[in-house]
């Protein structure tokens, strides 16, 4: 069985944590694209963990994780997340993790160019994380890439770092007048970080391939939601890559196999991380309240993050691009505080109200309407099936349940693995 686990609306949805709970009925969780852009916090009995580039599965020893060839490495970064991991306890090796050959290398003169063009654009900034994501997949697509695979031939790798250098440097020193890089220190900062992972790289397609033969089940792990993906997202303040269940097995290296199931995951409320349109947004002393009672800031960055009321225009779209069959609701229990709850149910543009996600302009000076639920003001926390749920939190459920029409199976009242219900279908 294959499996997506992908976000429905801006990321930032607890995707996650979700992929860490349902891991134990999967034998290989897979990563697929994006890169350490964005974070998945997970908790557990081990801990509490941010993991950037490493699958979700990473944190069950039964379940071997597979970086994808949709995906773009730092390796610097994977070296200390995987040595952070260590330290806490995690056992990683080339038995539980598998990294594809055809998996993109960030740079550092990626991450500098990032910088650079944020700075550059000041005001107008897309609100980069400043990671050189947008740099790499750029990159790849220019067929100007390190692959993961080119580090298991030093000759050959040489050779086409000093090639790319002297090409990267037309526009580093040359466009924005920055220091130059020299082929020299990238070629030793390959070796220092990417030595350590030649065990793990391998043709993970070929892997895949055979586990399905074999009867294996396997889960697709997302970064970001819809709303941020690069042709159906809030372009351009979008990521670089494809956050969609259908690129799943692309990103993967499995490209001709078919999804089983989709889960979508979104959150009880709205959140995000970055610029651009936001129609749902609050601002002034409730949004302080609803961020710091669900803990909003960003689990790459440290941002604060932007946040408002569920957004059914936005989550019924985001439904729809992910063809998600089921969906997991999280973060139930941080509307316990709320007398009423809001939720935007419509964008009202230049006076005409309508339920359909716009683009552009539209999407740019889109307002809410907003309806209000009734609160439940208790704790849910040890809510563990559907009819423990006070009356008010079932209805708010079954209420988004109707708005974007699919059927919520999971939710989450609790940060901790264990803090969740399955609803009844």
């Amino acid at each position: 069985m294959l499996t997506a686990i992908v976000g429905i609306n801006w990321g930032d949805e607890g995707k996650g944590r979700m992929v860490d709970l349902l891991a134990a009925d999967y034998d290989i969780v897979c990563r697929y694209q994006g890169g350490n852009n964005a974070g998945h916090t997970v908790v557990n009995e081990s801990g509490k963990f941010v993991l950037n580039l490493l699958p979700s599965g990473i944190l069950r020893p039964e379940v071997v994780n597979v970086m994808g060839n949709g995906i773009v490495i730092d390796l610097e970064h994977l070296h200390k997340e995987v040595n952070n991991l260590r330290n806490s306890g995690i056992k990683i090796t080339a038995d539980n993790l598998k990294i594809s050959d055809r998996a993109i290398i960030c740079l550092p003169y990626h991450v500098k160019q990032d910088i650079l063009e944020e700075e550059r654009l000041k005001d107008m900034k897309f609100g980069s994380t400043r990671r050189g994501i947008a740099p790499v997949y750029g990159d790849k697509y220019m067929k100007k890439g390190i692959r993961m695979g080119d580090l298991l031939n030093k000759e050959s790798l040489k050779k086409r770092v000093e090639q790319i250098v002297e090409w990267k440097n037309l526009t580093i020193a040359g466009g924005y007048k920055s220091i130059e890089f020299y082929a020299d220190d990238m070629y030793e900062w390959l070796i220092k970080y990417g030595t350590e992972f030649e065990e793990y790289i391998c043709d993970v397609g070929l892997y895949l391939n055979n586990s399905v033969n074999n009867g294996k089940k396997i889960m697709f792990e997302a970064q970001l939601g819809a709303l941020r993906d690069i042709d159906f997202g809030i372009y351009p303040y979008t990521s670089s890559s494809s956050t969609i269940a259908a690129y799943a097995p692309i990103g993967a290296g499995v490209p001709g196999m078919k999804l089983a199931r989709t889960i979508g995951i979104m959150k009880a409320y709205s959140s995000c991380v970055g610029e651009g349109p936001f129609t749902a947004e609050m601002f002034g002393d409730e949004a302080k309240a609803l961020r710091e009672a669900g803990g909003e800031y960003g689990a790459a960055t440290g941002r604060p993050r932007r946040v408002g009321p569920f957004d059914v225009v936005a989550s019924k779209y985001g439904v729809r691009v992910q063809g998600a069959d089921q969906l997991a609701l999280t973060k139930l229990d941080v509307l316990s505080y709320m007398d009423r709850i809001p939720v935007v149910i419509a964008y009202d543009i230049d006076g005409r109200i309508t339920e359909e996600f716009p683009t552009g302009a539209d999407l740019d000076i889109a307002k809410p309407v907003i309806e209000f639920m009734d609160g439940w003001k208790c704790d849910i926390g040890k809510c563990r099936k559907e009819s423990d749920l006070p009356k008010e939190a079932f209805e708010y459920i079954k209420y988004l349940e109707k708005k974007v029409g699919c059927f919520i199976k999971y939710v989450s009242v609790g940060a901790d693995r264990e803090d969740y219900l399955v609803m009844n279908e």
